[in-house]
């Protein structure tokens, strides 16, 4: 306890640093805002001499008022991707057109797309008929006839 009373200010700085670390072993932009949020306590506490009660709730408004900062810059530096549809195999199939393997029955069918059999839903059409994929509600595909 003696320790820490005689680092005084540094211990901001110190436990800034220990949580930067742990960002870098553990990445999620979680630590760096909480390890931001104590060197500038420290910081303020280097030029300001106040009280240990108060360093403590302007830490805890530092790390609170940092998760609007983080929002705002993780939306902006949004990463451009070579493919979007990566984990959204079937909202990459809208709007393209494909011939029925199988007909719609009862509004339930089947179409190959590549080497992929899908379930699709729709209405009754003949097997060999062109459809359209309208949209995607996860791994069923609604269709309507294609002109």
């Amino acid at each position: 306890m003696e320790l820490l009373i005689a680092l005084g200010v540094w211990n901001w700085v110190i436990a800034g640093g220990i949580l930067l670390a742990l960002e870098i072993f553990a990445p999620g932009a979680f630590m760096l805002w909480l390890g931001l949020s104590a060197i500038l306590v420290g910081a303020i506490s280097l030029i300001f001499p106040w009280p240990w009660q108060a360093q403590l709730i302007a830490f805890g408004i530092f790390a609170v008022g940092s998760i609007p900062l983080w929002r705002y810059f993780a939306r902006r530096v949004e990463p451009t991707v070579d493919r979007p549809f990566l984990n959204r195999r079937a909202e990459g199939f809208v709007g393209r057109i494909f011939v029925l393997e199988k007909p719609i029955v009862d509004g339930v069918g089947m179409v190959r797309i590549d080497d992929t059999i899908w379930r699709i839903a729709g209405p009754d059409t003949p097997a060999g008929s062109r459809v359209r994929i309208k949209s995607a509600d996860g791994a069923n595909l609604l269709v309507e006839p294609a002109a």
